[in-house]
């Protein structure tokens, strides 16, 4: 079957077992050609990670968790073909970049849908999985934050519903680095 036919592919939150395809989908997303917009890390960085990172990465975000979930699209002989991660954020509590969070929200972070799969629907229809996990776990709205110069993925966020919200997020790194923050409202 196509790579574009929906239906090639069933939707579904990781085990904690699956560590291993954890760890392999993200150095594959680590080796993009815009991993360093994408990502906070790099492809050395996330390597040379011991499997207890991944272990604990995979058991913090598997079924069942209710302060994340890592959603993934597993194909034909089990390929894992992309991926989505929604992390709680409490309000009342600061995010990691420092502003404080007004209400519950979902953090979308770790986007990723192998290139072969990329404008088949795949990552919308992850989208839909991760934001009724965050609608289910009392979330009023869910962001994420993309780079200015990452047009595919503001491409692919816009499409799922998310807007620019207007609130740039500084990133360490040098003057002038930032990315956008995009939300979707409930």
């Amino acid at each position: 079957m196509s790579a574009s036919v929906p239906g090639d592919y069933v939707i579904r939150s990781i085990r904690a077992d699956e560590w291993p395809a954890v760890k392999e989908l993200r150095l594959r997303a680590l080796r993009d050609p815009l991993a360093h917009l994408a990502y906070l890390e790099t492809y050395d960085d996330a390597a040379a990670r011991p499997d207890s990172f991944w272990q604990e990465r995979a058991a913090k975000a598997a079924e069942g968790q209710s302060e994340a979930q890592q959603i993934v699209a597993v194909g034909p002989g089990g390929l894992w073909l992309g991926t989505v991660t929604v992390l709680v954020e409490e309000a009342g509590t600061t995010d990691w970049a420092g502003f404080p969070v007004e209400r519950r929200q979902g953090h979308v972070v770790g986007v990723f849908v192998r290139p072969e799969w990329r404008g088949s629907g795949l990552t919308k229809a992850l989208f839909d999985v991760g934001l009724e996990w965050a609608w289910a776990n009392g979330a009023e709205r869910v962001r994420l934050i993309v780079h200015p110069d990452n047009g595919r993925a503001q491409g692919a966020y816009r499409n799922a519903g998310f807007v620019a919200s207007g609130r740039t997020v500084p990133l360490v790194g040098g003057p002038g680095d930032h990315e956008l923050e995009f939300v979707l409202e409930r």
